[in-house]
């Protein structure tokens, strides 16, 4: 995204949905300049319904900051996501994605090909590389994804909760070297960052703000909700050294709960500190910070001192982002710690972050090769109607001639009526006229099929992996002519000079001989043509494909694609005397397709494409 945009961020939790907007400020850092939160239930009966809950909660944070049809960069849970952190092998540079892949199918839990992953090369120990490799299955990244563009918005870009946070961590407190444990406490699981200058690693732990609430719901025998209102209202996190003799008793007790619930939390850190340690080379932290909702229970922060023996301070991201003038300082202020993911999102959009994972969706992969497809598509349009704006112009011109000749005749023929002069010969005449004129609002009528060709290309003709160089119309395409030497066999004729761009002013047709009558396939029978007329009856393809897992075949698969959408101006089968359709095989659809084994070192091969049309059209 330019320096110069607008970024807009929302970070979905189990319980607490927020969003935010920046800009990016004259020195290059960020401005929030507007901010809103809401919250759901993480009540575990409504598991259900959580992704409808999720998105009428981005609706109604949509519609308070006017943001509908934006393009949004969010986040999804920790917990949502598989990661692993791997120690590669000192390695060329050349060959790490292919390392890097190869480590993914081996720690990935899943099949690759029914997950999307992405990954993020780390500063590993004594100069080491390390990857930390990050994955969400297919199905629940589209279900997630679909929630947000159901939203009224569009994707931009899909990080991971843990990752955002360390890139806010790192554009505020970068000058800090110690090691650092920063715990986000969340709604259903606590992410756990390691952080030691450009290193770190995290883990996701099943406890959070939830399971406090479920405990207090088991104790009292109260519902889910009742018990978070209690949590809310009247929780503390109690201490020991006899901190509950000067407080309430209930308050005490309702205290002892939480407290006993929250011990897991240290506990399971202890466990993963030795993990880290003992796997990662890593230090023991000797600061840790406090972040998430979870840490808003009062003495939250002084249990974590307590159990932990270290020192304890809140996470403050906003250190160095401004605060724009339509945004409240105080609320900025008193929900700093739970913003972290926002603004590692919004560094994101503004090109500063330390880490960069995306995870892509299909449907927003189609997007975005659809949109490096847009300027080819733009050329070759613009190619194709380069060549027929000539053709165009002569026609109009041709046809404003006509209705003047007609217009003349017809003025003859009154002042002949009045004479009683035999008008046999110049109603012949006329009906020549006549057919003339018809032609060429016929031919005006053939020419808006290119359009329509084109947006059917558009729809179902787009890899990443290919590349459309020219589109011309062909003549006197025989269907039925099966090559058996790809090099050699031409079958049809181009209707465009090779040489019509040199030529400006020029006609760019070339002059070909009369199609013969062949069966094309059309709905209706084939239409031969008059001499002196020229149709084209097939379109030719030619582009080129580069170097990807299915090698050639994706011209294929293609092919494929555009076939069984149907299209109306198109036709992939010819007609038999009994009316059924007989697909044409794929050696006629697709007569030049070389593979890369012919040439390992070569960036691109090409491919060539002929389709007959439906019917055959008038081009002259």
């Amino acid at each position: 995204m330019a320096e110069n945009q607008t970024t807009v961020t929302l970070n979905i939790g189990s319980q607490r949905i927020s969003m935010a907007v920046f800009e990016p400020s004259k020195s290059g850092g960020l401005v929030l300049k507007a901010f809103e939160s809401t919250s759901l239930l993480a009540d575990p009966a409504t598991e259900a319904v959580r992704m409808p809950q999720t998105r009428l909660a981005i609706v109604e944070l949509v519609q308070k900051l006017k943001l509908a049809k934006s393009k949004v960069r969010y986040a999804i849970s920790g917990q949502s996501v598989f990661t692993r952190f791997v120690k590669l092998p000192p390695l060329d540079s050349d060959n790490i994605e292919q390392l890097v892949t190869f480590e993914a199918q081996q720690q990935l839990p899943f099949p690759i090909d029914t997950v999307v992953w992405d990954y993020e090369l780390l500063d590993g120990v004594s100069g080491e590389k390390e990857v930390a490799l990050v994955a969400i299955k297919s199905d629940a990244l589209d279900e997630i994804n679909s929630t947000v563009v159901g939203s009224g918005l569009t994707t931009a870009g899909i990080d991971v909760a843990p990752m955002a946070l360390f890139n806010a961590y790192r554009n505020s407190y970068a000058d800090v070297t110690e090691p650092v444990l920063l715990i986000d406490v969340g709604a259903k699981t606590s992410n756990l960052l390691y952080i030691e200058g450009k290193r770190f690693f995290t883990r996701s732990i099943p406890v959070g703000g939830a399971a406090l609430t479920t405990a207090i719901s088991k104790e009292y025998g109260i519902g889910f909700a009742e018990a978070e209102g209690q949590k809310v209202s009247n929780g503390i996190v109690t201490l020991g050294g006899g901190h509950t003799s000067h407080l309430d008793e209930s308050v005490a007790a309702l205290g002892t709960v939480i407290r006993n619930a929250l011990t897991r939390l240290p506990t399971e850190i202890a466990r993963t500190t030795n993990y880290y340690r003992s796997n990662h080379g890593g230090n023991a932290p000797r600061r840790v910070i406090l972040a998430g909702g979870g840490a808003n229970l009062p003495y939250a922060k002084e249990f974590f001192e307590e159990k932990l023996g270290l020192p304890v301070e809140f996470f403050n991201p906003m250190r160095n982002v401004m605060v724009g003038k339509g945004v409240n300082p105080e609320l900025v202020a008193k929900e700093a710690h739970m913003m972290g993911e926002l603004i590692g999102l919004g560094l994101r959009g503004n090109g500063k972050a330390a880490i960069n994972i995306d995870l892509v969706p299909s449907s927003v992969e189609a997007e975005r090769a659809a949109e490096k497809r847009r300027p080819i598509w733009i050329a070759s349009a613009a190619a194709l109607t380069l060549g027929f704006l000539g053709y165009g112009i002569l026609q109009n011109s041709a046809a404003t001639k006509a209705e003047a000749q007609l217009a003349d005749l017809e003025a003859n023929m009154r002042e002949l009526a009045k004479t009683a002069v035999p008008m046999g010969k110049l109603v012949t005449e006329e009906k020549k006229v006549k057919a003339a004129a018809e032609a060429y609002v016929k031919a005006k009528s053939d020419q808006q099929l290119w359009p329509e060709i084109l947006t059917d290309l558009r729809k179902h003709f787009t890899s990443e992996f290919t590349w459309i160089t020219d589109i011309e119309p062909v003549a006197n395409f025989d269907p039925a002519k099966v090559p058996d030497d790809k090099s050699k066999v031409k079958n049809g004729d181009s209707m465009i000079k090779s040489d019509f761009a040199a030529n400006y002013g020029a006609s760019g047709l070339a002059a070909v001989k009369a199609p013969t009558p062949v069966a094309t396939g059309n709905r209706r029978p084939a239409v031969t043509a008059a001499p002196a007329e020229q149709k084209a009856n097939a379109i030719r393809i030619k582009g080129i494909w580069r170097k990807n897992d299915s090698n050639h075949n994706v011209v294929n698969t293609l092919v494929k694609a555009l076939r069984e959408s149907n299209p109306e101006h198109l036709r992939f089968g010819t007609i038999g005397k009994d009316g059924k359709e007989t697909p044409l095989p794929d050696n006629v659809l697709v007569p030049l397709l070389q593979s890369t084994a012919e040439s390992e070192d070569e960036y691109g091969w090409p491919f060539e494409i002929v389709i007959p049309l439906a019917q055959p059209v008038s081009v002259r």
